[in-house]
């Protein structure tokens, strides 16, 4: 006698929570990992910005070897980590919304051209913009707490602000110094999210489509276009990254009494007329060695954290 089939389980239900939730989750876990993963390079490329600032006229500018060396020589290996609790916090809060956000306005513009797979260039740079500079917004005050944490050991201990957390941080500027210091640095900022989304997620996409053609589909191509898009969004964003870092570290100057810069356009000016046009890309090799390694890791881990929130939630990646 034949065994009976056993009775079909019922499908479990896709909540509409874990649904809308899923681009923001993933996005900033991927971004997360990624952060923590390229750290020490971050940290080199800040001090490699700032330390053109306290260089006499001719001087030869040190390496990214060179600094990576005194980090380690002067603060241990644990050195190459200092601010890493800011740098968690604002992916955590910037990550997270600027590749949720991202996901969120491609759908929507893919539903209303009648659910086409791949959007034109001129709206995945739109998506890109808009959404980079929403995050940057939101995540300024961090981005601000991760800058001075990372270059305060470059001061003379005298002048250190001693930071111990993120939240120490955040506290003490807030109290010594106004809440509208969270974002100070704010325009350069959104100007290099929104360079550095575009670098990152339009010319991804564009690259993807090229490799994938000549290629084909698979491990190569993405990693093809990963390294194609670091490299556009270490090219476009670092003269931003530069000025946002000067303008987020400065400190008033004990012999004049007044801030080094008074905005964007005077610092861009100054970097330009002291330290020649070239300073604006000052750092690239460890910026892209960030860049390149950071888009990798966020692309790549992305889809493993899609693919199992998608086995525990029942839900479908869009």
């Amino acid at each position: 006698m034949a065994a009976k089939p056993s009775p079909a389980q019922p499908a479990k239900s896709t909540s509409g929570l874990a649904q809308a939730l899923q681009p923001y989750v993933t996005g900033g876990s991927a971004a997360i990992t990624a952060s923590c993963v390229i750290h020490p390079i971050d940290l080199t490329k800040v001090r490699l910005q700032l330390v053109g600032e306290s260089l006499a006229a001719g001087a030869t500018r040190p390496s990214a070897v060179a600094v990576v060396s005194k980090i380690v020589a002067e603060e241990g290996f644990a050195g190459l980590y200092s601010g890493l609790s800011a740098a968690v916090m604002r992916q955590a809060v910037y990550g997270t919304a600027r590749l949720g956000l991202h996901r969120e306005f491609s759908n929507y513009l893919k539903k209303q051209r009648g659910g086409e797979a791949t959007l034109p260039v001129h709206l995945s740079v739109a998506a890109s913009m808009s959404s980079g500079a929403i995050a940057s917004l939101i995540g300024n005050p961090f981005d601000v707490s991760l800058v001075r944490m990372q270059a305060d050991t470059m001061r003379p201990k005298a002048e250190r602000r001693g930071y111990t957390s993120v939240f120490n941080a955040l506290s003490r500027i807030v109290k010594d110094e106004g809440i509208a210091r969270l974002w100070r640095g704010c325009l350069p900022n959104v100007l290099r999210a929104m360079a550095m989304n575009v670098g990152m997620m339009a010319s991804y996409d564009q690259a993807k489509g090229f490799f994938n053609k000549t290629v084909g589909p698979g491990v190569t191509a993405n990693l093809l276009s990963a390294g194609a898009a670091g490299f556009m969004c270490a090219f476009l964003s670092l003269p931003f990254d530069l000025i946002k870092t000067r303008l987020q570290s400065m400190r008033i100057d004990p012999a004049t009494g007044k801030m080094p810069y008074t905005g964007v356009l005077d610092c861009a000016a100054q970097v330009a007329r002291k330290e020649g046009p070239l300073a604006f890309w000052t750092g690239f090799g460890a910026f892209y060695g960030r860049s390149a390694p950071h888009a990798m890791i966020i692309l790549l881990t992305m889809e493993q954290f899609n693919t199992m929130y998608s086995s525990v939630f029942n839900t479908t990646t869009r």
